[in-house]
């Protein structure tokens, strides 16, 4: 067997002709940086997100970048993050001269644990970044709650989790501002880096407009020191395509998963994905946990079977935050799910009978 771990196939194959014809679209427009294309495709993703505006930028690293310096984060001010996100949320809050302060998820639903929030505010904590991570939204009420207690600003890390909700609010409408990735390989995918920022803040949203673009509104007068993070147009004209078809490619993800979890379930020692009370999930990623995470990474190698570890280092322990001075045993969960998590391949054109292959051979290694 040869099953991939991730595959653009069968989503080229449905969207093809659509693609070809908004790119022919664009190249006949004769208008290629900030035109149509990006206007359109920022309006259908602020409908489909359920906020009143949303920008187009670059990448979803600068998405997170700029909406943090939107809001003022500087050298000097903390910004709470979880332990266990992929390094590009940490990035953008070094980038503003910030300091992330590192909470422990919850072992259970890998997303950021709000009891364990508080305990890390201080005098200097501007903001929280909850990470909606591998599909499933964070418990988003309870941190809510804690930002307007302490006067804080939310800023959600969506990139893993278009679609998603929690208590029938969709992600990356619960922040002040909020940050995207359309990375190919993300649910809402371009043909290159992509990113976006959602919010309900006109001022923010201004603000957010002219960093994207060298700090200006109008061509050649700069109120602000900004930034070339500009969607590109034909890469909005590719998102307002599959943007269609998010919803189907979601309920096909679910089920997929789904499958996983029947078939998988009888493998006691192995521990599969979790959803909390209140939240939905959209598997960007289907991951499970064991102590044999190499070994059984290396059988399903052995069968022709993609995998990948998300992700194999935490943020404190990586060498670019050496200066954080943080040890190993400083964020013991973070660093076993470090440890144990293997994602399995999910993707749109995947069969019921390749879950069943995939299940066979993590069944076998089991007995």
């Amino acid at each position: 067997m040869n099953i991939p771990f991730l595959s653009f196939e069968e989503t080229n194959r449905q969207i093809k002709s659509e693609m070809m014809q908004a790119i022919e679209k664009c190249v006949d427009s004769k208008w290629y940086v900030l035109g149509n294309e990006v206007k359109q495709f920022e309006e259908a993703y602020a409908k489909y997100s359920t906020t009143q505006f949303a920008v187009g930028v670059a990448n979803g690293l600068d998405a997170l970048h700029l909406s943090l310096l939107a809001l003022g984060i500087k050298r000097g001010d903390e910004v709470i993050v979880p332990s266990n996100t992929y390094i590009a949320t940490v990035l953008a809050i070094s980038y503003t001269g910030a300091r992330p302060v590192f909470v422990e998820p919850d072992l259970r639903t890998y997303n950021i644990d709000p009891d364990k929030i508080e305990e890390k505010i201080t005098p200097k904590t501007k903001a929280i970044m909850p990470v909606h991570l591998y599909g499933q939204a964070c418990e988003m009420d309870k941190i809510m709650a804690i930002a307007s207690q302490h006067g804080l600003y939310i800023v959600e890390d969506n990139a893993q989790a278009h679609g998603a909700s929690f208590k029938d609010r969709l992600t990356g409408s619960f922040g002040d501002i909020n940050a995207t990735s359309f990375y190919p390989g993300k649910n809402l995918g371009a043909l290159g880096d992509a990113g976006g920022i959602t919010t309900n803040s006109e001022v923010l949203y201004m603000k957010c407009l002219s960093l994207r673009n060298y700090g200006s509104n109008k061509k050649y007068y700069n109120e602000v020191i900004g930034f070339n993070s500009r969607l590109d147009e034909v890469q909005a004209a590719i998102l307002s395509v599959k943007l269609n078809y998010i919803n189907s490619w979601t309920t096909q993800r679910i089920q997929l998963s789904n499958w996983y979890i029947d078939r998988l379930s009888a493998c006691s020692d192995l521990i599969l994905p979790a959803t909390a009370s209140g939240a939905t999930h959209v598997y960007h990623l289907f991951t499970v946990r064991t102590d044999k995470r190499d070994t059984l990474q290396q059988a399903l190698h052995k069968s022709g079977i993609g995998t990948l570890i998300h992700y194999p280092v935490p943020p404190h322990l990586q060498e670019a935050y050496r200066h954080l001075q943080y040890k190993k045993g400083d964020f013991p969960i973070a660093e076993e799910i470090s440890n144990t998590t293997l994602s399995l391949p999910l993707f749109i054109g995947m069969t019921e009978n390749q879950v069943n292959e995939v299940c066979d051979v993590i069944t076998s290694f089991y007995r």
